[in-house]
């Protein structure tokens, strides 16, 4: 009876062992820290959310969606297979420009692309022979814009990405949550799996996909997708119904074992991954280890033609302030139009960051997190060796502002004001900075300070 008792405990514990190699191989990884250097280096990146729900933009038969954002049209509008895979005789992007696109996020200081490779729709904007719904077999264009876009990035120096929805609400493999695929009025989230093996079909199906992109337009980095939700157990639970750590485990092992180098998110969930994922939200904090904020321009993913709610460029720039001074990347999402144009509004806000980079991207680009405990009342602070940035947003108009270290200041200057003069005093509570009277950058001054040794922090 006692070998059995034992084999009974090895098998209950065998998914938490499982699962605890997982964490291992995913955050702290040594093998794959090389890897991650370009990644930490890079702070911020550009999504973009373009698909077959572009064309429709929001709206189905003339009538907006309520509550819905652009790329989740199929699911909020209760479409069925047949009903939604219309749009793809209607997708022809004759004005997309790859490299306009590049070009644009190099000047917006993006140091990557995330570009959606499929979203949950199913719908893949690549060649693939894994199925006929894909942008070069079923619309009009015939055209492959991730290798378009795959060699601009390679010719601009930007980082190639893709992402890629674990979700499929097109796949044979699987079925709404509610209602019939093909008829009804389906509600597409979350996704399960068909009877009979669906799941383990589909992971194979998933497998047979993520190698083509793989192969096809060498990615820097995997943004897989899987509408992840907390869970107590295991640190990140999904939406599809039926999608198992086993199934987690077999994708990253086999991104692993064709592209050691690739950099993998954690939405494939249970743990597996290279960093955290917030979304829409910064952490105040930010997070223990290598996280990234992924968040809208306005307040949709996928092109919508009637969402005008732009984040200010003010808003934009602190936003990407706040990741990198909490340790964080800023990915930022555009949403093309049908047509394959960036909207304008879009591509304002974008170049306002990258002409704010342009003078202070030496505070952000390969910064580390703040030293600080407390929140800063001026604003936010990122550091290098030798070096503590202040990113000032609020301004102590005429009054000193109060430095809270130890360090001996040996030069302080404002980034891009090089006629700027800073006067630095000593005292108990840490250094007084001496500044003129006016803002010299209207959304977030930054005052670089030549530090002896790392920073050390009063109480």
């Amino acid at each position: 009876m006692r070998w059995r008792n034992s084999l009974i405990v090895f098998w209950t514990l065998l998914p938490l062992l499982y699962l605890g190699v997982a964490y291992g191989a995913s955050s702290g990884h040594r093998d794959h820290t090389a890897a991650m250097r370009w990644w930490k280096q890079a702070r911020f990146g550009m999504f973009i959310h373009w698909g077959i729900y572009s064309e429709a933009a929001g709206f189905w038969h003339g009538k907006p969606v309520p509550h819905s954002d652009g790329a989740w049209i199929m699911d909020k509008a209760h479409l069925t297979r047949q009903a939604y895979s219309t749009l793809a005789a209607k997708f022809d992007p004759i004005d997309f420009n790859a490299d306009r696109w590049v070009r644009m996020a190099k000047r917006a200081g993006a140091r990557y692309i995330v570009i959606t490779a499929k979203h949950h729709d199913g719908f893949c904007m690549f060649r693939t022979n894994a199925t006929h719904f894909n942008v070069v077999d079923d619309t009009p264009w015939h055209k492959d814009p991730l290798a378009m876009l795959a060699k601009a990035c390679n010719k601009y120096g930007i980082r190639f990405c893709t992402y890629y929805s674990i979700q499929d609400w097109h796949s044979r493999y699987t079925l709404p949550a509610i209602g019939n695929p093909n008829q009804g009025h389906p509600t597409w989230q979350p996704m399960r799996f068909t009877a009979n093996g669906g799941g383990e079909k589909y992971v194979h199906y998933v497998q047979r996909q993520v190698g083509e992109l793989i192969r096809q337009y060498h990615p820097s980095l995997l943004w897989f997708d899987n509408n992840i939700t907390r869970s107590w157990i295991t640190q990140q639970g999904v939406h599809v119904a039926g999608w198992s750590y086993v199934d987690a485990a077999d994708v990253f092992h086999f991104v692993r074992k064709l592209d050691p180098t690739i950099i993998i998110n954690n939405r494939l969930g249970y743990g597996f991954g290279d960093y955290k994922t917030p979304e829409e939200h910064i952490p105040p904090d930010g997070l223990p280890g290598a996280w990234e904020t992924c968040m809208t321009i306005n307040w949709t993913w996928g092109y919508k033609r009637d969402d005008h709610h732009w984040k200010t460029p003010t808003v934009l720039i602190t936003n990407l302030i706040k990741c990198a001074s909490g340790g964080g990347n800023f990915l930022l999402n555009v949403g093309p139009t049908g047509k394959g144009i960036i909207p304008q509004s879009e591509v304002r806000r974008m170049l306002a960051i990258g002409k704010w980079l342009k003078v202070n991207g030496q505070a952000i680009y390969g910064s580390h997190r703040t030293p600080f405990a407390k929140a800063l009342p001026f604003g936010y602070a990122t550091q290098k060796p030798g070096m503590l940035f202040l990113e000032v947003t609020r301004w102590p108009h005429h009054q000193p502002l109060l430095v809270p270290i130890r360090n001996k200041i040996q030069r302080a200057y404002v980034l891009g004001f090089p006629q700027v003069k800073v006067k630095v005093e000593n005292e108990p509570r840490g250094r007084l900075l001496y500044l003129p009277g006016k803002m010299p950058e209207p959304v977030a001054t930054v005052i670089a300070l030549k530090i002896s040794g790392a920073p050390h922090p009063l109480p």
